[in-house]
């Protein structure tokens, strides 16, 4: 079983690696349902710790604007703020 270490200490592709290895050995099927259980929650955490990183990639990335032919930063609010 693969153990996989919190997902803020791992960077986003090595968490992402672990979920791979992780849908890897549920589609193996060859582990019992409590096993099982175990992984896919550990999936699904990591998913929505993927997701929310990628979410605040985005919001950054956005946040930069192009302003007459100059690349500038401007301040951005938190989905919640909008």
């Amino acid at each position: 079983m693969t153990k996989a270490k919190g997902p803020a200490s791992e960077s986003f592709e090595k968490s992402l690696e672990t979920l791979e290895e992780l849908v890897r050995e549920l589609e193996a099927g060859d582990k019992g349902l409590d096993e099982s259980l175990a992984l896919f929650e550990k999936g699904v955490a990591l998913s929505k710790d993927l997701t929310k990183r990628l979410e605040d990639a985005r919001t950054k990335v956005e946040s930069l604007a192009v302003d007459g032919g100059k690349l500038v930063t401007k301040p951005f609010a938190a989905e919640e703020d909008r």
